[in-house]
């Protein structure tokens, strides 16, 4: 009967295990694959602010945002 019982609790010590274990690897690539695109937009918002026709607007005293110093539709 004990011996029973200690194999049960191994088993489900294993499984559990496992189970964490395929979790943690799931999540780690879902993260990797989040920062990865979150990259991507970066650079390419960055690549897009930079062509001609994008107006950089700043916050004025008045809490208005406004075209900066920085226009570049001219």
């Amino acid at each position: 009967m004990l011996l029973r019982i200690i194999i049960i609790l191994a088993l489900a010590a294993i499984i559990v295990l496992g189970i964490r274990r395929i979790y943690m690897d799931w999540s780690g690539k879902f993260k990797a694959d989040e920062q990865e695109a979150r990259r991507l937009r970066r650079e390419r918002d960055l690549r897009e602010r930079e062509q001609p026709g994008v107006i950089d607007l700043t916050r004025d005293k008045d809490g208005t945002f406004r075209p900066g110093d920085r226009d570049k539709r001219n």
